[in-house]
């Protein structure tokens, strides 16, 4: 494997954001996931819509899409970028009494779209942990991570 070298890392050692300008536009997409694992009963109030601070699931999937165009003010040295599309899905998993949520953003850009989706997953998860933390303080997010990304000179990645 080649050597890789970190890109937000200057030759003195020092963090700066990446110059990107020179770079071609290209169409790019990534996904993300997230889960919140919680007791059967907080898992069927929220599907039941029985929370008192409202819809858990409309809620988190708006949370979501506001987390992803912020991600710029959230995370050092991000570009801000004009999102074309942000889509945050939740689905219940009811074998293991959790939720499953995915982001997907897409842009035509210079830059990719990895942290906006995974900043989006991260924020849908808080959200349901804080509508619900009320009635289960001990709800576990877990297994954010990046599911595929495509364009760019990286290429395309996809979890296996």
């Amino acid at each position: 494997m080649p050597e890789q070298k970190l890109t937000h890392i200057n030759q003195r050692g020092e963090a700066h954001m990446v110059d990107v300008s020179a770079k071609p536009m290209t169409s790019r997409e990534a996904r993300a996931e997230a889960y919140v694992k919680m007791q059967r009963q907080t898992l069927v109030m929220i599907l039941e819509d029985r929370l008192k601070k409202g819809d858990v699931l409309a809620t988190a999937r708006i949370a979501g899409i506001m987390a992803a165009k912020k991600t710029a003010e959230l995370i050092p040295l991000c570009h801000p970028l004009l999102l074309s599309k942000i889509d945050v899905m939740i689905e219940p998993d009811l074998d293991n009494n959790q939720l499953r949520i995915e982001s997907l953003c897409r842009l035509n850009g210079q830059t990719g779209v990895e942290m906006e989706a995974l900043t989006a997953a991260s924020v849908a998860a808080l959200t349901i942990y804080d509508m619900c933390k009320a009635v289960q303080k001990d709800m576990v997010i877990s297994q954010v991570r990046l599911l595929s990304k495509t364009g760019g000179k990286s290429g395309h990645f996809e979890v296996e």
